[in-house]
């Protein structure tokens, strides 16, 4: 379990990099800056989105295993 715990440890700090520079995009984009809407950027947010979900549903399952593991199961 510590490697899994050690993997979320990552997966937070990088998703918070991202999450960082997106919130700096509406941020810019609030302020009346333009900001160029391509493909790239959409697939981005979309990768972005997908890899919240995907770490918050990592966590529950690291949570389930380490209350079965504590069971003995």
């Amino acid at each position: 379990m510590a490697e899994a715990d050690e993997a979320m440890v990552k997966a937070k700090e990088a998703i918070n990099e991202a999450h960082h520079f997106q919130t700096e995009l509406i941020q810019s984009e609030a302020r009346g800056e333009k900001t160029e809407i391509s493909v790239l950027l959409i697939h981005a947010q979309d990768h972005l989105m997908n890899s919240i979900t995907v770490k918050e549903l990592a966590a529950e399952f690291i949570d389930l295993y380490k209350k079965l593991e504590a069971k003995g199961e």
